[in-house]
């Protein structure tokens, strides 16, 4: 065999066996293989179903398989979270709350504990021109404190009236009548109510 006649995997000079250079075709081959294992190992083997979408959610929301985050899904009170979204509800969602409820304050002004005022007596409150009278035992009424003789303010009760310093009139301590003038009518009666042993004025 002549040496032009000679395979091109056989040397001409007779020396050592060479292996014929990769082809075009080869090459490309290659490359595209190297590239498909890279990206099969970068994959997941987990089961996704079919209509998933590219993140692995099936159209439920379910994360399928290892490409569910573990550190992501959580579950509070009941409802499962996926994607690092907390599943607390939205403000005003309906859920009870566990806060006390704070005491309701009485509407009305607090004049003052309702054992001050004496069975058979009363108590003048001059900042708010009221007198408190207690006829009898947890019976409570109340009238203006201001004389309707002159507009004096009363200055105390004893006796089973209420009594004025400027001259001399005095006042049932059960109805505000007059008992004794000048004074030409009866004091105007007021509107409490006992709320928690307190006096209101309403």
């Amino acid at each position: 065999m002549t040496p032009e006649s000679m395979p091109d995997g056989e040397s001409r000079g007779g020396g050592a066996r060479q292996y014929p250079r990769p082809t075009r075709r080869g090459v490309l081959l290659g490359v595209s293989l190297a590239g498909l294992g890279g990206a099969l190992a970068g994959c997941s083997t987990a089961a996704v179903p079919y209509d998933a979408n590219e993140a692995g959610v099936a159209p439920g929301g379910q994360v399928q398989g290892a490409m569910a985050n573990p550190a992501a899904t959580s579950s509070q009170g009941g409802m499962s979270t996926a994607g690092g979204m907390p599943s607390s509800p939205a403000p005003g969602g309906g859920m009870p709350s566990d806060k006390p409820k704070k005491a309701v304050k009485p509407a009305g002004t607090v004049l003052g504990a309702a054992g001050e005022v004496p069975v058979g007596g009363g108590k003048i409150y001059t900042a708010a021109k009221v007198v408190v009278t207690q006829p009898a035992r947890g019976r409570y009424k109340a009238f203006s404190a201001v004389c309707t003789h002159v507009g004096c303010i009363m200055s105390k009760v004893a006796n089973g009236t209420i009594d004025c310093p400027c001259h001399g009139s005095e006042f049932k301590i059960t109805t505000g009548a007059v008992v004794t003038g000048p004074a030409p009518s009866p004091l105007p009666e007021k509107q409490i109510k006992i709320v928690n042993g307190m006096i209101v004025l309403l």
